[in-house]
């Protein structure tokens, strides 16, 4: 990789998703402070990284090692460049 690429330089947002929901407007609506929406994923599941709609990688969540408590993904499955997972 040549780091004197511009295009290296340029900051992406990856979406990290954690699971889906799909609850009928109906019941969106009845939500209040401290409802609970159930996901198709559980806990333990991967997670899925997405740079717009495609899927780059899947990977486990963490905690910082640092203590700070913030979330950080651990990369197990990387899509080859140009391919999918």
């Amino acid at each position: 990789m040549n780091d004197d690429n511009p295009f290296i330089q340029v900051p992406i947002e990856v979406i990290v998703s954690v699971g889906r929901a799909r609850p009928l407007v109906r019941d969106l609506l009845r939500l209040d402070r401290d409802a609970v929406l159930a996901l198709d994923r559980r806990v333990d599941d991967p997670v899925e990284l997405f740079i717009g709609d495609r899927l780059i990688a899947r990977g486990e969540l963490h905690e910082a090692e640092d203590g700070s408590g913030q979330l950080t993904v651990r990369l197990t499955e990387v899509a080859a460049p140009g391919g999918g997972l």
